[in-house]
């Protein structure tokens, strides 16, 4: 059987800071430090007495006091998922479920179902089942359903859900939808025990199994959850259990399922951090969530987190130019991850973006369509990095080393901030002329893929809600990709059959990294309005050592659900699955 319990960390409500490591890990350290003539401008000067400003604000007015906002702690379902090869028909409970597709609800002649399980219910109900589908006018197609409350049997609904038309047992986002409408109709019914099974099993392959099971697992504990952390008034998920019926039984299937909801853990946690407005999740708050990870799965997972002075040290002027503004301060946090047996055979790096609010800076996001009030959400290639990171901490892969570096600040609008036209000087040396402060993102990741590649990763995903233009391209449902590794790419897609998370490739045409020059100093930070997606992609490469293999996400698409008005936690499940096959 496997159960979440326990609930993913808790946003800090208290006014006290929180205790970080800060000691330099010694490969984080270069070498040679970069010089340059040109200094950035938060190197300069004003920098410090403006740190000393913000650590007096900070000691004055705690990040939860804004608004007098305090999250309530995580309602966390905790659903204990289990498979059975049990009687459908004897099964006692509140809720059977039973998946259908078109062809599955065809009648013969007489009006009577062909198929076998569905015959043998309605024979159970005296044709009620064949004359409520036919008054309803179900026909199976996905997203259909139709209820029936029933007082003959042991189970008081009886739930048809509609595959579609297509091949079900190959297509997992299917049975993800299927356990999402689980969760729908035990919310409706407010049921505490569901079971569920597949009017056609046949066909499907063990293996396939093993993930169809995995994906109705997931759909109902996400579909079951929902974030009221920030409502005065709220109601508790009621279901316990789901019973998955007909898929097979044994302890490869009861860990595909445990597998299953340590992901969803991760997801959720996602979801969490990108739904936390930018008045509670301050960069020194998802730095304390970070060390909380470690901290929780301490056997696996360490946390180093660097303050301004420490990032410094290591001439992140372009991170820090971002960060100048804000009277938040920027907290850059490294978790790495290593194997419990301590044999690492290979090492990965995930870099997310973590900006945990996005002005625009002096190019500040204004008019129609500039979403200013959703760049909470700027933060979501961070949250994806770390939702990682607490389900790795639970299944602990064996073979592989991971580090997870998020560069997190603000991007606001001060004295001291970055204006259009000044030059800042990344960790690596190069220097770039900022010719749009709205175009932040990539300045913070530029300095901590440098810092990754510093680690010894042999192999970087990094993650942002980089560009407009990538959603313009691709809709709000589709992550796009960009990378000079085809081995890489193959990887990442190879995941993303298993998790159904969209992803789409898009070409790094090189003849536009032309319109990325800058007259005064090594690069701009952003191109010609056409193809805005490539030159941000383009832009990373510069900050990647040429030996390692890198893949760029933008994900400001799917990163947050117009329709749910919440974030999504795009990104999570995909990345477990691609360290877990770079794992031994």
């Amino acid at each position: 059987m496997a159960a979440i319990a326990g609930g993913v960390c808790s946003l800090l409500c208290s006014s006290s800071s929180p205790v970080y490591t800060t000691k330099l890990p010694p490969s984080s350290v270069p070498t040679k430090l970069h010089s340059s003539l040109i200094q950035p401008i938060s190197f300069a000067a004003p920098l410090y007495s403006t740190r000393r400003r913000v650590r007096m604000a900070h000691t004055l007015l705690p990040h939860a006091t804004l608004g007098l906002t305090k999250p309530a702690a995580s309602a966390i379902p905790e659903i204990a998922f289990s498979a059975k090869e049990t009687d459908f028909s004897e099964w006692k409970g509140d809720i059977l479920a039973v998946a259908v597709s078109e062809k599955d609800v065809s009648k013969d002649s007489n009006s009577k179902f062909e198929n076998a399980i569905l015959r043998r219910i309605d024979n159970q109900l005296s044709g009620l089942l064949a004359e409520a589908s036919a008054e309803e006018d179900f026909t199976g197609k996905a997203g259909q359903s139709t209820v029936l409350r029933l007082s003959s049997l042991g189970f008081r609904r009886l739930v048809l859900i509609g595959l579609g038309q297509s091949k079900p047992s190959t297509n997992i986002t299917t049975y993800r939808g299927l356990g999402e409408a689980i969760a729908a109709a035990a919310k409706a019914s407010q049921a505490s025990k569901v079971a569920i099974v597949l009017a056609s099993s046949e066909g499907i392959s063990s293996d396939m199994k093993l993930e169809t099971a995995s994906a109705i697992a997931s759909g109902t504990l996400l579909g079951v959850y929902e974030d009221n952390r920030f409502k005065s008034e709220s109601k508790k998920p009621l279901l316990k259990s789901v019973e998955i019926i007909g898929l097979g039984v044994g302890p490869e299937l009861e860990n595909k399922l445990k597998h299953a909801a340590d992901i969803c853990s991760g997801v959720i946690l996602g979801r969490e951090l990108v739904n936390a407005p930018a008045n509670i999740l301050t960069p020194v708050v998802l730095a304390a969530e970070a060390s909380k990870i470690a901290a929780k799965y301490s056997d696996v997972l360490t946390a180093t987190i660097l303050d301004a002075d420490q990032c410094k040290e290591l001439k992140m002027g372009s991170y820090l130019g971002v960060a100048a503004a804000s009277a938040n301060p920027p907290q850059f946090i490294h978790l790495c991850y290593k194997p419990p047996n301590g044999q690492v055979k290979s090492k990965l790096a995930i870099v997310g973006k973590g900006l945990t609010f996005d002005s625009g800076g002096y190019n500040i996001k204004t008019g129609p369509g500039c979403s200013i009030e959703l760049m909470k959400f700027d933060m979501g290639g961070s949250a994806a990095a770390l939702g990682a990171a607490k389900a790795l901490g639970q299944i602990k892969p064996p073979g592989v080393e991971v580090h997870f570096v998020v560069a997190a600040c603000e991007n606001m609008i001060s004295g001291t901030g970055m204006r259009p036209g000044d030059i800042v000087t990344a960790s690596n040396g190069k220097t770039i002329e900022v010719n749009n402060t709205d175009a932040e993102g990539r300045l913070t990741l530029a300095d901590a893929l440098v810092y990754a590649c510093k680690q010894g990763a042999q192999k970087i995903v990094d993650l942002a809600t980089l560009t407009g233009a990538c959603v313009v391209a691709l809709g709000p449902s589709i992550a796009g990709v960009f990378t000079p590794s085809d081995d890489l790419a193959k990887e990442i897609f190879a995941a993303s059959e298993i998790t159904g998370e969209k992803f789409w490739r898009m070409p790094l045409e090189e003849s536009y990294w032309e319109s990325m020059k800058s007259g005064v100093a090594d690069m701009v930070n952003t191109g010609a309005r056409q193809g805005g997606a490539i030159t941000a992609a383009l832009f990373l490469n510069q900050f990647v050592d040429e030996k390692v293999q890198w893949l760029h996400i933008d994900m400001a698409g799917p990163v947050w659900s117009e329709k749910k008005r919440c974030a999504t936690g795009f990104g999570v499940s995909t990345l477990v699955e691609w360290v877990l096959k770079n794992s031994s």
